[in-house]
């Protein structure tokens, strides 16, 4: 299940990206083994926007599958765009709501222009830290339209798949869709928004882990210390 320990992802990420992490939910570490928390991987833009997500530990074919696909299209995006940026935001945005239509049936329309932000730093879709701190917003994703006609079988599938979330369209349908097609939803709205904005909404919204500031927990860190009594 470790993706990065694959010499072929290794290879592919360092060639196209550089790859850091964070903490940003809680877990433990008793021994050697981490326990709870989740992880999520951001593939961003060198100024900290967020082109594509993956929700949840993947295997390596997975992590290299996805991590092609936002690199082709992000490339065939700067080449359509011509140098401007207001395109560049909208070509990848729907790309994803397009990825959303082929690989999972659901129909959403891509927020091609962004709301002016909201000045109230207090607003009530903010998450926080135990000292009221705000940490990131809450974005909502674009509502679904609708299936895919000729795609409705997949929901077939995602029903008996682990992890699939039910979600109510314009018309009251509910429809199943795994995280990685929630990812999808989320950037047809969202795509080019800043990391700061975006982790939260990933890593609590789609992947149900809280955001936390405190640090890792570590369990017996001094196992030493016992052995030598």
């Amino acid at each position: 299940m470790n993706a990065l320990a694959n010499p072929e992802v290794g290879k592919y990420l360092e060639e196209h990206f550089v790859c850091a992490f964070q903490k940003v939910g809680t877990f433990r570490i008793v021994g050697k083994n981490k326990q709870g928390g989740n992880v999520a991987t951001h593939f961003c833009a060198p100024d900290g926007r967020v082109l594509h997500t993956i929700a949840g530990p993947v295997d390596a074919a997975t992590m290299l599958r996805e991590a092609r696909w936002i690199v082709e299209t992000a490339t065939k995006a700067m080449k359509d765009c011509k140098g401007d940026g207001a395109e560049f935001k909208a070509i990848l945005r729907k790309a994803h709501a397009e990825k959303l239509r082929t690989d999972y049936g659901l129909v959403v329309q891509p927020t091609l222009y962004d709301a002016p932000e909201a000045q109230d730093p207090k607003g009530a879709l903010t998450y926080r830290d135990p000292t009221g701190r705000p940490l990131a917003p809450v974005l909502p994703p674009p509502p679904i339209d609708g299936p895919d006609v000729k795609f409705r079988f997949r929901q077939a599938e995602m029903a008996k798949a682990a992890g699939g979330v039910a979600l109510m369209d314009r018309r009251g349908g509910r429809w199943v869709l795994n995280n990685q097609g929630r990812v999808h939803m989320l950037l047809a709205a969202h795509s080019m928004t800043k990391i700061e904005k975006v982790y939260a909404s990933v890593f609590e919204g789609i992947l149900g882990e809280r955001v936390s500031t405190r640090p890792v927990e570590i369990v017996n860190p001094f196992p030493w210390h016992r052995a030598a009594k």
